[in-house]
């Protein structure tokens, strides 16, 4: 029986076989058995709360009200954030807005406008 390799993305050992590739449950990684990687799902492809793809420059709205940690400020529901900048992790969306200043969303908190 091989032994199943790391995720050469995060170096996770928690990968397991799906038919001829491995995935990790991680990262969301995936790539072939042979060691060719899939460029379908790239890591930097960000998408909304509906499935559009997100680019940097876009405008965005968000879509239920969001507590912002270490403060008592709230960014409400409908809240248009405009000329937005990605980046990698978990908050993948970089932003500033009016009274509250620079802070980071999840893309799944947010639809595009």
């Amino acid at each position: 029986m091989s032994e199943i390799p790391n995720c050469p993305q995060c170096n996770s050992e928690y990968v397991y076989e799906d038919g001829n590739m491995y995935v990790c449950p991680e990262c969301a990684n995936e790539w072939l058995k042979e060691g060719e990687a899939l460029t379908v799902d790239d890591a930097t492809t960000v998408k909304d709360s509906n499935g559009n793809v997100l680019h940097d420059g876009d405008s965005v709205a968000v879509i239920k009200d969001l507590k912002i940690k270490g403060s008592s400020s709230v960014v409400k529901v409908g809240t248009k954030v405009k000329n937005i900048r990605l980046v990698e992790g978990d908050h993948n969306i970089d932003c500033k807005i009016d009274g509250i200043g620079a802070i980071q969303l999840k893309s799944e908190f947010v639809k595009k406008v």
